[in-house]
Order: C-alpha cells, then sequence, then structure tokens
C-alpha cells in the first residue's frame, strides 16, 4: 500500500543524510541534542520490539494479523514517525546546522502526511483485533 510515495520518503531521508555529510561533518557537536537524539534511538529500540519481525519500511498488510497495541502504541498510534520527526531535527541540531533542521523537518512532515493518511487507511478495517503483548 502506498508505493507510489515511498520514493519520495526515500528521496527526503537520503538527501538529509548527504546533507548531514556534506554541512556536517566538521561540525562540533552539541551534546544536549546528541543526548536527545540518543534517547530516540531507546524509544526506536522499544518499537522494534513491539512490533518484532513486523517492522517494515513499507505499508504492508497482513489481513489475518491482529494490530499490534502493545509498547509504544498502546499509547500512541504512530510511535516510529514520532522519532523520525525527533530524529530529523535533533541531528541537525546537533551538529549546529539548525537551518537543515528546519527544511529538513519541514520536507519529512509533508511526506508523512501523506504516509501517515495512507497507513491509517490501509490499517483502519475495524474487524481485525488488536494483539497486546506484555
Amino acid at each position: 500500500v502506498g508505493a507510489d510515495h515511498y520514493p519520495l520518503i526515500v528521496l527526503v531521508h537520503a538527501g538529509w543524510l548527504i546533507a548531514l555529510w556534506v554541512f556536517g561533518r566538521n561540525q562540533d557537536v552539541n551534546l544536549a541534542a546528541l543526548a536527545a537524539f540518543l534517547v530516540l534511538q531507546g524509544l526506536r529500540l522499544w518499537i522494534l520490539a513491539a512490533l518484532g519481525p513486523r517492522w517494515t519500511t513499507r505499508i504492508i498488510v497482513l489481513p489475518s494479523a491482529p494490530l499490534v497495541a502493545s509498547g509504544p502504541y498502546r499509547y500512541f498510534p504512530h510511535p516510529n514517525y514520532a522519532v523520525v520527526v525527533g530524529e530529523i531535527a535533533l541531528l541537525p541540531l546537533a551538529l549546529h546546522l539548525p537551518a537543515l533542521a528546519l527544511i529538513f523537518t519541514v520536507l519529512n512532515l509533508a511526506v508523512l502526511a501523506v504516509r501517515i493518511r495512507a497507513e491509517t487507511r490501509a490499517l483502519s478495517v475495524s474487524a481485525w483485533p488488536r494483539i497486546s503483548t506484555p
């Protein structure tokens, strides 16, 4: 589902990484922003643990599989996207690149608006049960 917008996501994220390399490789590091970025990686691990082998960068619907409602999904419908928003803002800020943080945050939010709409539509079949694991 949503394969048409996937290349745009890849383009934004690849552009972000290239821009970080080009503009940030000789910058001093803001340790507070870097620490916040590292906290986000802990949240990412929690997300990966909740999704297990079902984690993917694609929207793949498994009609027979219940929706995950454990871990961070118990509190927030799209926690991985929240982490990505934070990463795209924080890593440039850790390298003292606020303009880069702003540009790619706006681009990412635009792509996520399309992505979340597609994913929500794909997963909105109300008959699907939710699974909750400890």
